[in-house]
């Protein structure tokens, strides 16, 4: 790889003199385009000129494989586009293995998914004990029943449920409605929050909002964030747990159960049935690991 990092000298001196880039920006390209060159001899590649777009699809598989976040993998993808149109440009390659290739921005993140288990001690640790104990039961009642938004969760209206027959209207995105079955626990668990406690934390408050905060008033994304993240930590929860961690939830348990992906993408409010499609995956992926940890033969 001689040759590699003797290319790689010149274009950081291309970077500096001609681009005039700081010296932070420079560091970066030679971190990743070492790490680049560090895959390639992994594979038993040794010129940088030989490099196909099946090699370069592969070190991005690496690099999501190793953990590392899809921004940080656009950047070194950036990088090496960069590195061969130089190369071009001067002559030393005769090919750019980076034309067409997809930005790992547009990568498919799984989400974190709560077992069972870690979704019924959430659920359980509000004490009842106290009015915003309460309150934040029914909250998260109603966020695992229903897989809403937290700025769908906050921004729900009383006049939005119907407890009687067991659904909320939703708001969503672009202005979308969409009616969502509440389940027998999250119904329970706001008729109680509505008589006992709501009235005591509006304190003669008009708002509409279903669930308040100390203001007497909608309670905030922010506030439900800290909410949640206490809780989790509370029971011992290792896991980061954000209140998106309980709709991602939501989706794989009810696919897990054999809910149909269309159903769930009513749900969910998702415009397009391929973004609901990631969960497939998730529950693919849980039901692989289930099978590995218990069989005997796995």
């Amino acid at each position: 790889m001689d040759k590699a990092h003797e290319f790689l000298n010149g274009f950081l001196s291309y970077l500096a003199v001609e681009k005039g880039l700081a010296k932070n920006t420079l560091e970066s390209y030679g971190r990743d385009l070492r790490k680049f060159f560090g895959f390639l001899e992994s594979v038993n590649l040794m010129e940088v000129q030989r490099v196909g777009h099946r090699h370069l699809t592969a070190y991005l598989a690496w690099l999501r494989d190793e953990g590392l976040s899809t921004k940080t993998a656009a950047r070194s993808l950036s990088a090496l586009k960069t590195f061969y149109r130089f190369l071009l440009s001067e002559g030393l390659a005769f090919q750019d293995p980076t034309a067409n290739l997809d930005s790992p921005k547009a990568w498919a993140r799984l989400p974190s998914v709560l077992s069972f288990e870690e979704v019924e001690r959430l659920l359980g640790a509000p004490s009842l004990s106290t009015p915003w104990g309460l309150r934040d039961r029914a909250m998260l009642e109603f966020l695992y029943a229903t897989g809403v938004r937290v700025s769908e969760l906050v921004s729900v209206a009383v006049a939005d449920l119907n407890l009687e027959v067991g659904y909320v209207r939703l708001l969503g995105k672009g202005g979308k409605e969409r009616i969502v079955p509440l389940g027998t626990a999250a119904t329970k668990a706001l008729k109680e929050y509505l008589s006992r406690v709501r009235p005591l934390l509006a304190r003669g408050s008009s708002s509409p909002y279903l669930f308040l905060g100390r203001s007497r008033d909608k309670l905030t994304r922010q506030g439900f964030w800290k909410i949640i993240k206490r809780y989790a930590r509370e029971t011992g929860i290792k896991r980061r747990v954000t209140p998106h961690s309980l709709r991602h939830s939501f989706a794989t348990h009810l696919l897990e159960h054999g809910a149909d992906l269309r159903s769930v993408q009513m749900m969910l409010g998702h415009a397009d049935i391929s973004t609901t499609q990631i969960y497939t995956h998730v529950s693919r992926a849980r039901l692989k690991a289930i099978y590995d940890r218990h069989h005997p033969r796995a």
